[in-house]
């Protein structure tokens, strides 16, 4: 269970986007050799699911990422913050991100579009309180 708007607003108001860890809400698939895509379900309820859900259609819409997001993607995982896994990026693209405040600006730009699609959401954020304990 989530904290209310209010409450995640002030949280994140509060903290550098650097320190905080994003966790996955939503499944993900490997489509190409880089990419990923995130499996978005189309129902959430099933009732409604075995009612509206072709047979011929998949169950889940899929969102593309190019390699850069599949690449955050996979970093994702709880545990490491988004400062961690800026530089992680930073070593993978060596090339295409030359400082690191661009890399930091990107990835916190694309987390937080991430987070407001509700893909993704943060350890802090969560009220489980096994996920706020120091790992």
């Amino acid at each position: 269970m989530e904290l209310s708007f209010f409450k995640r607003r002030k949280i994140l108001k509060q903290t550098n986007t650097l320190d905080l860890h994003p966790i996955c809400l939503m499944g993900s698939a490997k489509r190409d050799e880089d990419c990923i895509n995130i499996l978005f379900p189309r129902f959430k309820n099933s009732l409604a699911n075995k009612l509206f859900q072709p047979r011929w259609k998949d169950e889940f819409i899929k969102i593309k990422l190019d390699a850069f997001g599949s690449a955050v993607w996979r970093l994702i995982d709880g545990i490491l913050s988004t400062g961690e896994i800026c530089e992680k990026l930073k070593e993978q693209f060596p090339e295409k991100l030359t400082p690191l405040e661009e890399t930091e600006e990107r990835v916190s730009q694309f987390l937080s579009l991430l987070y407001q699609q509700r893909f993704i959401s943060f350890r802090e954020i969560l009220k489980d309180p096994i996920l706020h304990t120091a790992i």
